[in-house]
């Protein structure tokens, strides 16, 4: 338990520096209990634990935001750009006009630079936590413990505020289309255009649209709190340092202005968008499961119909149309997850008023 002067000195160090992710990483003791105070611009900051940090300007909007990153501790561009933004924020540079929650998911896959410790995070939302033998590792553990505190963030919202959750990563490989999205699936709610339109402003102009229900962060903030979820593909990973932020400069900009602007609402034409839907969800059930393409193919390589994309003993998997394109083909995922996505063109119609 931290005594009083020690919490008022990590409370002056972040205001200060603004290290609240290098302290999460290093010290997360320091945040083993809720810490609370208020900016000289009048923001309220609450730390509820190490990585997870809130901030609520003085004066209260009806948009609520949450940005994850390091849900995968090896995808390092999303967590430098939210490390400098909380940064900028604590040490008043940065002046919010809205509450935001920022979330560091998988604290020590960072220290290793690996995708996850002993599970895939990004398949443990939506109560898959739970599941089976329970919250039995820590990753299952951090995973509800990230679904509380969005609950709680959301929980003082009111119903007819806007809330969204932009969970943020890169790719394991090379993409044709550099920057996409995931729009989860909503079930009978309508795809929203200011959405795609602040997606465009982030350099992000390829939609797929998932047709089913997933176990991933942002289904589990769409499907329970209507929010406008993505997860958002930025590029490939890099090591720590590694990164050329220049190629993040408008996602960087453009989740500035969301966070600091009283309204921030930029448009796209549907003509500039790459829109796809995901056709086939391709998972792996016994140890033999091969893709039939190299390992470097780049996401959004298309095949020809028929052409044979994938194979385990008692099945095999085959492009079902002309040009079908795989996503996120990762054949050493644990048995019974998704080793590939296969995704072809479609265009949107039931769009919100």
């Amino acid at each position: 338990m931290s005594t009083a002067s020690q919490v008022q000195s990590v409370i002056s160090l972040l205001q200060q520096k603004g290290h609240f992710l290098s302290l999460s990483r290093e010290q997360p003791e320091y945040f083993s209990e809720e810490i609370a105070f208020t900016l000289n611009n009048g923001t309220s900051v609450n730390i509820t634990d190490a990585g997870i940090v809130s901030f609520e300007p003085p004066v209260a909007s009806n948009k609520h935001i949450v940005l994850s990153c390091g849900v995968h501790g090896n995808e390092t561009a999303p967590i430098e750009i939210c490390n400098d933004m909380v940064q900028r924020i604590l040490t008043g540079d940065l002046v919010l006009a809205h509450r935001v929650l920022f979330l560091f998911g998988n604290l020590p896959a960072m220290d290793i630079a690996e995708r996850f410790v002993e599970e895939n995070m990004n398949r443990l939302f939506n109560g898959a936590h739970s599941e089976g033998e329970g919250c039995n590792n820590a990753e299952r553990i951090r995973a509800r413990a990230l679904e509380n505190s969005i609950e709680h963030f959301y929980g003082s919202a009111d119903i007819r505020d806007t809330k969204l959750h932009y969970d943020l990563h890169t790719a394991i490989r090379e993409s044709k289309n550099e920057k996409f999205a995931v729009y989860p699936f909503l079930h009978e709610r309508n795809y929203n255009l200011e959405q795609l339109g602040f997606l465009a402003a982030c350099g992000v102009k390829t939609i797929l649209l998932s047709e089913n229900p997933t176990t991933t962060f942002s289904y589990f903030s769409s499907v329970n709190f209507n929010a406008h979820a993505f997860t958002v593909e930025l590029g490939k990973v890099r090591p720590f340092g590694q990164n050329d932020m220049s190629r993040f400069e408008a996602a960087k900009s453009a989740l500035v202005s969301l966070v600091s602007l009283s309204d921030f609402s930029p448009t796209v034409s549907l003509d500039d968008l790459d829109i796809f839907r995901v056709n086939q969800v391709i998972n792996r059930h016994e140890e033999d499961f091969v893709l039939h393409f190299d390992d470097d193919t780049p996401n959004f390589t298309g095949f020809a119909k028929g052409e044979l994309l994938a194979s385990e003993t008692g099945r095999e998997y085959r492009a079902e149309f002309e040009g079908e394109a795989i996503v996120f083909p990762n054949a050493k995922v644990a048995l019974g997850q998704r080793a590939l996505l296969t995704v072809i063109p479609t265009i949107i119609e039931n769009f919100d008023n």
